[in-house]
Order: structure tokens, then sequence, then C-alpha cells
């Protein structure tokens, strides 16, 4: 179990996390060079677990890490590591040592390695790979880079339709190459075209006299090679396939997903609307250098000034309005704050439901719909509240029914706007997770200073 980093106390929910005292041995072993220490520390570390500790220590600390542990380096870290930071570990090891990691790794797994480093290190990569398994990742490069050929491995077990269990299990039994974990065995027919595909679970419990087409699964599906691989990890989690085979143009057998790549693509896709959401950039990383992660805010920043300057150009129309009565400086940041607030929320409900492909043209107009019913009833629960807050505050029934009609006026729209922009730059063939902030930031701004400030002029002037 690990510790809390304020109190120092175990947390039930860090279990599979490491523990301060296990990373700053590791850290103290590496700056002391005790090779033997530091292995016996690593030995026990998954590789996953890792990766992560690389990717938390300061520059130098993982410098030392992999100088001193470098002639031991399992090439299943350099799967798990983070990109911002991969091109440093892979600079950092010998070239014998990469070559020897590299080796032992499915296509699938290579292909995600060295898709994003520069031509040098892709190469020295390569170098590392047998001729055969080198053809086979420079085939999978070629594909376009969120393709199912991109993310297939070529590595899979395939047998003719026609077999019984007991042939298959012979087959298995004679290889010596078999994948390091597969699920299925395809089966396919004389083109090599797969037909079906039989779980090692029902080769295991079926006699050896049992026809392979017999016991196939319903959930049988083939996947295009160029197909996009969001779409492909769409299809894992809507029919649970578990692996899936890829075909080419002319539906040949090419490769295999498993489900391991299409849940990494979903988390992948899921991190980068949340951080698009958020304006800090698809790629950001809390390995990431200041310069770096400034580029990647700093244009959003800038969006979110023009924004800012548009809300004040409506405030400074009302401006001896304002003048006049001061309590409308205190109170229209309330309207704009709960608006920009509602509409973050219906934004996120539906920039998720079009990544899931929950919202469709079926159901588009029922979501929009509930989103306003939702806007119009929170509004006029919260326009009770700040009523009340109004009169009670500065004494005045008029004051406190401007800010409660504008507060139900700015809800409605930031529930319309938090859904229909979206799904309006969905249409348009714009990512909605990295355009509709703005948009629906700008919108409830408007409108809640317009609404109020209007009103007010109107009731109260």
């Amino acid at each position: 179990m690990a510790q809390d980093l304020a109190t120092g106390e175990t947390r039930e929910d860090d279990r599979y996390e490491l523990d301060k005292s296990t990373v700053r041995a590791i850290v103290e072993a590496a700056e002391a060079g005790d090779a033997a220490q530091l292995s016996e520390l690593i030995e026990p570390v998954h590789a996953a677990d890792f990766a992560d500790l690389l990717e938390q220590v300061e520059t130098d600390e993982r410098e030392a890490i992999l100088r001193v542990y470098g002639t031991e380096f399992d090439g299943e870290i350099l799967t798990e590591i983070d990109e911002s930071i991969r091109e440093e570990v892979i600079e950092a090891l010998e070239p014998g040592v990469l070559e020897d990691a590299v080796r032992d790794l499915e296509s699938d797994d290579v292909v995600d390695l060295i898709e994003d480093l520069d031509d040098a290190q892709q190469e020295t990569i390569l170098d590392a790979l047998e001729d055969d398994d080198r053809a086979v990742v420079e085939q999978a490069l070629a594909y376009p880079e969120t393709s199912a050929g991109r993310l297939m491995q070529r590595e899979l077990v395939a047998g003719p339709e026609h077999w019984t269990v007991g042939d298959a299990i012979d087959y298995l039994r004679a290889r010596d190459d078999l994948p390091e974990d597969f699920y299925h065995m395809i089966l396919v027919d004389l083109a090599f075209k797969p037909t079906g595909y039989v779980t090692l679970g029902k080769l295991l419990g079926h006699k050896r006299e049992e026809k392979l087409l017999d016991i196939t699964e319903d959930s049988f599906k083939t996947i295009e090679v160029t197909e996009d691989e969001g779409e492909v990890a769409y299809a894992f989690n809507q029919y649970h396939l578990i692996s899936a085979p890829v075909v080419d143009h002319n539906g040949r057998l090419v490769g295999v997903i498993t489900i391991d790549d299409a849940m990494m693509v979903l988390e992948d896709e899921a991190e980068e609307d949340m951080l698009r959401l958020a304006g800090v950039g698809e790629e950001s990383s809390l390995a990431d250098r200041v310069i770096a992660t400034t580029k990647r805010r700093f244009p959003w920043l800038a969006v979110n000034l023009v924004t800012a300057v548009l809300a004040s150009l409506v405030i400074a129309v009302f401006e001896d309005a304002i003048a006049q009565l001061v309590a409308l400086a205190v109170l229209m940041p309330i309207v704009a704050s709960m608006g920009g607030n509602a509409g973050t929320q219906s934004l996120t409900v539906a920039v998720r439901a079009i990544a899931t492909k929950d919202l469709t043209g079926s159901n588009v107009w029922r979501v929009i719909r509930r989103e306003a019913l939702v806007g119009l009833v929170n509004g006029v629960l919260f326009a009770l509240v700040m009523g009340a807050v109004g009169y009670v505050w500065f004494g005045s029934f008029a004051l406190a029914g401007v800010i409660a009609i504008a507060m139900v006026i700015n809800l409605v729209v930031a529930g319309l706007a938090g859904a229909v922009i979206p799904v309006a730059l969905d249409r348009m063939r714009i990512d909605p997770a990295l355009a509709s902030g703005a948009f629906v930031t700008t919108v409830t701004d408007v409108v809640g200073f317009l609404a109020f400030l209007g009103l007010a002029v109107l009731v109260l002037l």
C-alpha cells in the first residue's frame, strides 16, 4: 500500500501504487551506484509501476536510475513509459541494452513504441530487430497513424475452418512460436479469409472429434485494416470483444487486435477529451517541461482572453448603469458564473455522449430538450435562492426580481449551449472537445451580463 503524500498514512485506495519509502530507496541506491541493491529493489516491481516511477522522479534521479540499472532494462517498461520522456529514456540506454529490450516485444508494442520517435531513434530500434520482425513493423508503420493497421499485431493463431478440436490442439502443441497472449483460434477458408473464431476455453472443453465450426463464437467480427482506431475501440466496448481479426481490402487475414490494445485507445481518447476540454493540450503530462507546457497552454489562454474581452464589452455598454447602482457590480459575476458552470456540465455530458456514440441523430433533440429543461428547473430553484439573497442583502424587491429572472434566462441558455454547440461542431467535422469550451463560455458570459444588466436598466433605472 502507498502513503498519503500529506500525512504519510497508508491509504487503502493506493494499494496499487509504489509507496514513498520504496521510491526513495530506489533513488538512493541509484545515486549511490549500488547496482546490486537497485536490482533487488526493482525485481518485484511491475513494469507499469517502474514506468510510473521514472515519470515521477526528477530528471537527475531518472538519469541515475537508468545509468545504474540500464544493463537489465525490460522492453515492456518502454511501452509503459509516457511519450513525453520516452525519447529521453531510449537515448540513455546503451545500444546493446536497447536491442535486447525490444526483441521480445510483440509487433504491435514495437510499433506503438517507435511511431512517435524521431527518424534516428526509429532506425536504432528497427536495426535491433530480426529481418522478419523489422519487415512486419515497417509494414505496420506504412498504415495511417490512427488505423487498425497500426494497432494490430501480426502474431496470431489461425487454422482451417474444417479442422476438429483435436486437430487444433495437436497444432497448438506442435508450435513453438505461439504468441505470448492470445484468446482465440481464428478459422480461415482456402483464401485465408476469416470465417469465425473459437475461444481457448471451448477448445479445452470439447471432445477432440468436435468440429470447430460447431463451437464458434457469436461475437465474431472482422475489422478493416484501415479502420480508425477509435471505431475499433468502440466496437470492442460495444460488443464485448476480447480479440478481433484484422483483414485487408480483399478480406484476407493480416493481423489481430486484442482487448488490451483497444482499451488503451479508449483510455487515450477519454484522456484527450478531458485535456482538450480543459484547454491544456491533448498530450499534456506531469513529466512535461515548463517551456513545452507553457507553449501548449498559451493559445487556449489567449482564446479565453478574447472571450473575456467580449464579455467586458457587454459590461462597458452598461457602464453608466453600474456607476449609478453599485449592487449590479456585486451581483453580476454570480449570474455569469452560474451560467458558466451549468454550461460546462451540459457540455461535458454532450461531448462524452458524442464520443461514445450515445448521442445520435435519433435522440439529439430529446437530449437538447432535456438539457434546456434541466437548465429551466435549476434556474427557477437558484432564482428563488438568489432572489432571497438579493433582497436580504440590498433590501430591494426589484433587484431581487432582476437577478432571479436573469438567473433563469442564463441557466436555460447555458443548458442549450452546452448541448447544441458540441453537436453543431461535430456535424461540421470539428472536434467538439477541442472547441466547445470557448464557445460555451462566451455564450454564458455574454448572455448572463446582457440579461442581468439589461433587465436592471429596464426595471431599476
